[in-house]
């Protein structure tokens, strides 16, 4: 395997390669797909159980895997609106794999994204504008064209997709004392993110990747559970509804028990025994099998 690390000229993010290396036992030759790894964790870091432990379970695909770590906002140091910068870093890190396809064997039809709560946002969100051009123009260092940043398909676990939902199911819950912490989190996530403490129109307008599906959204894999407090099923049945409308091809699993940010929801990733669970569990494999109709090797 080759491991390196990538960092942005301008911004504090930076990516890590996990490649397979060429040999003659292994495809000798062959260009693989690669999966572009956004973590969670609410734009204020970058939750190590949703790296690299979803990098290995990709590499035993056979598929290369890169794990971003995005630039992320602190309102106590009013390091805040970080949208802009981690969505760029994001199309810098699939502009990379493609431009140098053929030094890393990475087959460049098939570069990927995964994310996972506030990275499956940020995944979504490159998915939603990869095509727009002022996205690609205000790239460093050079401007890159839409096809270069195009992700060629998308996993979304638990994903803050639409924030017409959340202020909803929000002001369902605001008097509940038990939700009190999760709310002070949620509404630091958002001033990192957008810079704006409660949820306008202008955020549900302008930061909720639902809004802007089309016939050029690449094909997505989405997957929640209902139990989910922190980032509510709704907003993956709202994607999805949205990709239907448009045609789009896309897969759906709604488990009915979990809490937020299970990410592999076994031991490997669990920090309690609530995080493990056999039943969401199985969204690896159902996610590997539709991977692998999408991004093919």
């Amino acid at each position: 395997m080759i491991i390196q690390t990538h960092k942005f000229n301008e911004t504090a993010g930076f990516f890590t390669t996990y490649l397979i290396e060429d040999s003659k036992e292994l495809l000798p030759g062959k260009k693989r797909p690669a999966m572009v790894i956004a973590p969670g964790g609410g734009y204020l870091f970058t939750s190590d159980r949703e790296a690299e432990p979803i990098a290995f379970k990709f590499l035993s695909m056979g598929y290369h895997a890169v794990v971003l770590r995005y630039t992320i906002g602190n309102p106590e140091e009013n390091r805040i609106g970080v949208a802009d910068t981690a969505l760029k870093e994001l199309a810098q890190t699939v502009r990379y794999l493609r431009q140098n396809c053929e030094r890393l064997l990475i087959d460049p039809d098939k570069i990927g994204i995964c994310g996972f709560s506030a990275g499956a946002h940020l995944a979504a969100s490159l998915g939603v504008h990869w095509h727009e051009k002022e996205l690609g123009e205000f790239l460093s260092p050079k401007a890159a064209s839409p096809e270069e940043i195009r992700p060629s398909a998308m996993i979304l676990a638990y994903g803050l997709l639409d924030y017409q939902v959340m202020k909803e199911k929000s002001a369902e819950v605001a008097q509940d004392e038990l939700q009190k912490q999760m709310f002070d989190f949620m509404s630091r996530a958002n001033v990192a993110l957008t810079g704006e403490k409660e949820i306008t129109e202008n955020v549900i307008q302008t930061f909720s990747p639902s809004r802007f599906v089309s016939s050029k959204t690449p094909p997505a894999f989405l997957w929640h559970t209902s139990e989910d407090g922190v980032v509510y099923s709704e907003n993956s049945l709202v994607f999805a509804l949205e990709m239907a409308r448009h045609h789009v091809p896309y897969e759906l699993h709604i488990f009915q028990e979990g809490e937020h940010g299970l990410a592999l929801a076994n031991q490997v990733t669990a920090n309690t025994a609530n995080q493990i669970s056999p039943e969401v569990e199985t969204w690896f494999q159902l996610a590997g099998a539709w991977l692998k109709k999408q991004l093919p090797f």
